[in-house]
């Protein structure tokens, strides 16, 4: 869930909630009662509630969630404490109440950088922005690397199962259940062996620590710094994985100037802690295969919301996201079956209505 995507609701929603009690019991201790206010936050994808407690000139963000262990292997704290030892800046855990499922946090306000770049038409003024964004994710994929190996973002892992996991994903909720498509034996047997020789290929990368959910809907800016959130799925894969994310982002659309430049900042930037890929086409190369499968499970994760949850606010986002995938296809001749079938079944296309 994006903190940044955020709007106060009534305080009727808070009242009707079940959260009330529990966040009542979790404050008292610290917050007079009646010496402060709590507004639901509107959310985004996850299943995390978030409201914002306002006190006099300061303010929190409370994290509703479901009971958890207090452990280093908690993987939101786990990964929080690794982040912050790397230098990455995330926000600080204030309270935490495990029996309630709660966290006190510090509040990083609404600004994300999806925010940042929709307030610029003209996108040469966000590239500052992008740049702060991939100071932080350099540190993620490298700082992490000087440090002890314990975080559960170490044991976590993209391996072949989970990418193709991830890829069969988007094709049963995507292709299967939203758009109903019936797969002769022979588009099965293709796309089954195109979806394995891509994971097959990213999972022989070398491997870093990845957020995994790195877009600039997760990445907030703070008194003119970046601050990075839901990072608790973090694990080792390529790392192409969050640059796919971040410059192939289905919230904005870099154009090609502003994503060149982005690729090149980034690949500058890890020179300083002795990262050179053996060639930038090769770099590039992976990078176009893991657009294809980092885009098309976004595919699946918007079509799930609508088909799981009856939420239709992410519909609007497939035919951009399917376009990445499209121009990431257009690199492999080997994978034209999975681009026909999509331009076949009429995906390209289509308009995803709410």
């Amino acid at each position: 869930m994006s903190l940044n995507a955020v709007e106060s609701l009534p305080m009727k929603v808070f009242r009707e909630s079940k959260d009330e009690k529990n966040i009542s019991d979790f404050l008292s201790p610290t917050f007079e009662s009646g010496k402060y206010e709590i507004f639901p936050l509107a959310g985004d994808a996850s299943t995390r509630r978030y409201y914002r407690l306002v006190q006099e000139e300061k303010s929190y963000v409370i994290m509703a969630w479901e009971p958890f262990e207090d452990s280093p292997q908690f993987p939101f704290l786990s990964v929080h404490s690794l982040f912050s030892r790397a230098g990455v800046q995330v926000p600080e855990v204030i309270k935490k109440s495990p029996k309630l499922g709660l966290m006190l946090l510090e509040d990083l306000g609404d600004l994300t950088l999806e925010r940042k770049f929709w307030e610029n038409q003209n996108q040469e003024l966000v590239i500052p922005f992008y740049q702060l964004a991939i100071d932080e994710l350099i540190k993620i994929h490298f700082a992490t690397k000087k440090l002890d190996q314990e975080s559960t973002a170490f044991t976590t892992v993209f391996d072949k199962e989970k990418l193709l996991w991830e890829m069969n994903y988007g094709r049963e909720h995507l292709l299967e259940n939203l758009c109903k498509i019936q797969f002769s034996e022979s588009e099965k047997k293709s796309l089954a062996s195109i979806f394995s020789d891509i994971c097959e290929k990213l999972s022989n990368q070398e491997q870093y620590v990845c957020h995994r959910d790195y877009h600039s809907r997760n990445v907030m800016i703070k008194f003119g710094k970046m601050r990075v959130i839901d990072f608790q799925d973090a694990r080792m894969g390529p790392i192409q994985y969050d640059l796919v994310s971040l410059f192939k982002d289905s919230y904005v659309k870099l154009n090609s100037h502003v994503h060149d430049y982005c690729i090149d900042y980034y690949l500058e930037s890890a020179k300083e802690h002795s990262y050179v890929p053996n060639s930038k086409d090769e770099f590039l190369n992976v990078y176009q295969l893991q657009s294809i499968q980092r885009c098309f499970k976004a595919c699946g994760s918007f079509a799930s919301f609508k088909v799981n949850r009856n939420d239709s606010r992410y519909l609007k986002y497939l035919r951009r996201t399917l376009k990445h995938v499209r121009a990431s296809l257009e690199h492999f001749s080997e994978y034209k079956d999975f681009n026909d079938i999509l331009e076949n079944h009429g995906l390209y296309d289509k308009r995803f209505e709410a």
